[in-house]
């Protein structure tokens, strides 16, 4: 019998839950591919090493983009690839796979992450709500009950605010400002301000060691190498973490500002449980630093971080998986 499996496939990491076994697999959501024969050379890690340095001949890049499949033949060799390194990608062993999509995608973006799926050799899919997911996988969070939750969920593509009650999202709002769009100003801002050329893995490491989006939260500085924008040369700096706060801020208060307008259109009998409860922050944005207090200052509600938020979507589908019916509605099963 084929394995059941959950993937979290997401703009910058993908992520495998195996039932009974738990989460085998997390890796990059990168593919390194020759330009003309369209041949990966590599795969999750090796190839985001590549970004920035491969020859001519070779692009590395993130096949999805704000959380949808931007290139379908290249997500389906990367799904593919991932699905054989944990043993579930064979023949005889065609797998039931659940894959998390943000919420509010159109139909054609629904069958494009199922026709990728059928492409890298599953048997059948089912595909589930993003906040839906982080919030099973967030601890604490019941999201079956009548009583209201919100959740905060920051990938690599998107911001997505969900009130969810009774199974369901009540209320959601969706941004673009996330991972991605925060190293984007980070480069940026070194550009304009320090007058030196960084790229966006080396804007990543700024934002994970000394990010920022509150003063107070000062994670102190770090050194970084570059390019100067003067005269061309290879150049070094420290960067300190309230430069990175002043390169974030613009990108923070849009997710403060996609909160509160969640927050206004929320039915007062749910506001009053999310006023108990508080708010919950998944996904690799929450590890930002003064996250949770900017966003409770500008609420006045308590906010607080699930346990190892990046795999918060993958352990909610890996509940789903290991569930004996609870979360049965939340996922119909398609083959093709």
């Amino acid at each position: 019998m084929g394995k059941k499996i959950g993937i979290d496939l997401g703009t910058a990491n993908t992520l495998i839950y195996v039932g009974g076994k738990g989460i085998v697999l997390h890796a990059p959501s990168v593919v390194a591919v020759e330009k003309q024969t369209k041949r990966v050379v590599a795969v999750g890690n090796e190839a985001k090493k590549m970004i920035g340095k491969t020859p001519g001949s070779i692009t590395a890049y993130r096949p999805l983009k704000d959380g949808v499949i931007a290139d379908f033949e290249i997500s389906s060799m990367m799904l593919h690839s991932f699905l054989r390194k944990v043993d579930a990608g064979g023949i005889f062993n065609r797998p039931s796979v659940i894959i998390c999509m943000p919420y509010g995608v159109t139909e054609v973006e629904k069958r494009a992450i199922e026709d990728a799926a059928f492409e890298a050799g599953v048997k059948e899919v089912a595909l589930i709500e993003e906040p839906i997911a982080a919030a099973i996988g967030a601890a604490g969070l019941r999201v079956a009950g009548a009583r209201g939750s919100m959740i905060i969920d920051i990938g690599g593509g998107t911001t997505e605010v969900a009130v969810i009650a009774l199974g369901g999202i009540a209320v959601s709002k969706s941004i673009k400002i996330a991972g991605d769009e925060l190293d984007a100003s980070i480069v940026q801002y070194m550009k304009e301000r320090r007058g030196l050329l960084i790229g966006d893995t080396t804007a990543e490491i700024l934002k994970k060691q000394i990010g920022s989006v509150h003063p107070k939260a000062d994670r102190g500085s770090m050194k970084v190498y570059g390019r100067s924008v003067r005269n061309g040369l290879a150049a070094e700096m420290t960067v300190s973490s309230r430069e990175i706060c002043e390169a974030l801020s613009d990108d923070a208060d849009q997710i403060v500002n996609a909160v509160k307008e969640a927050l206004e259109d929320t039915p007062p009998e749910l506001s009053a449980d999310i006023f108990d409860l508080g708010i919950m922050i998944t996904g690799g944005g929450a590890l930002l630093g003064g996250l949770p207090a900017l966003i409770s200052e500008n609420t006045g509600l308590r906010v607080t971080v699930a346990k190892r938020p990046i795999e918060s979507v993958c352990r909610g589908i890996g509940r789903v998986i290991e569930s004996t019916g609870i979360y049965s509605g939340a996922v119909r099963f398609r083959q093709r």
